[in-house]
């Protein structure tokens, strides 16, 4: 993968009970401020909460899950994001209220090239 182009992550988030409403308030803060910092491709982020299917605490349970999917500009727009306030200002408060953060990257490829 080359530091020129575009990465996408898969930011998933476990959020702690009853901080759902003020991640969310976060996750509408975060791509914009990212952005604005140039970090980040004009692809628009999606963004998926968790729901229920099935049985109340069955495996399908996924309250208080989030993803974030969304491009870097390149290779090192991660790094650079931590030594910008305007970033720290929402992942700050974001960490506080989850349990748990991923961030895996990935590029695109085709099976069998």
């Amino acid at each position: 993968m080359s530091q020129d182009q575009p990465v996408t992550v898969v930011c998933t988030y476990t959020v702690k009970p009853g901080h759902e409403a003020e991640f969310e308030a976060l996750l509408e803060k975060h791509w914009p401020a990212l952005h604005g910092a140039g970090l980040t491709t004009d692809h628009p982020p999606q963004h998926f909460r968790g729901v229920q299917v099935g049985e109340p605490g069955g495996r399908s349970d996924a309250k208080g899950q989030y993803v974030e999917i969304y491009q870097w500009k390149n290779g090192g727009s991660a790094g650079l994001a931590h030594q910008m306030p305007e970033v720290m200002a929402v992942w700050e408060p974001m960490g506080a209220i989850c349990s748990d953060m991923r961030f895996p990257h990935f590029e695109p490829f085709t099976p069998g090239a």
